[in-house]
């Protein structure tokens, strides 16, 4: 009796652990990042890279304020995933910088103000 009081506590205690280091993973997390643009042409353009990305739910740009709010699943995608297709079509997206010849084929109105390194 003493045996199996013993290993049920042991088996409880391991679950405990085992979930306190698993790290949360949400399915509707939400974030929020500048990203580089000026008009509805830009809009479309960035919206459409963030939604090409795999676990994207909601992807909204203002134009005015120049922040992209956005909703993903962390099983799928991460906020990092997400910037990386908006800089790839030439908008500085949070930290990450779009590659300059990128950016210099925008429309001429979509020639943002880019901030220096």
């Amino acid at each position: 009796m003493r045996n199996i009081l013993f290993l049920i506590t042991s088996l409880l205690c391991l679950t405990l652990v085992n979930a306190q280091e698993t790290k949360e993973i949400n399915k509707n997390k939400k974030a929020e990042f500048p990203v580089g643009g000026n008009c509805q042409m830009c809009k479309k353009r960035i919206e459409k890279a963030a939604y090409s990305v795999k676990g994207v739910k909601s992807a909204d740009w203002n134009v005015d304020s120049g922040n992209m709010k956005i909703v993903i699943d962390e099983r799928k995608c991460s906020v990092e995933d997400v910037q990386k297709a908006i800089a790839k079509i030439g908008h500085d997206a949070g930290k990450i910088k779009a590659d300059e010849k990128t950016y210099e084929k925008l429309h001429h109105c979509c020639l943002y103000e880019r901030l220096p390194e």
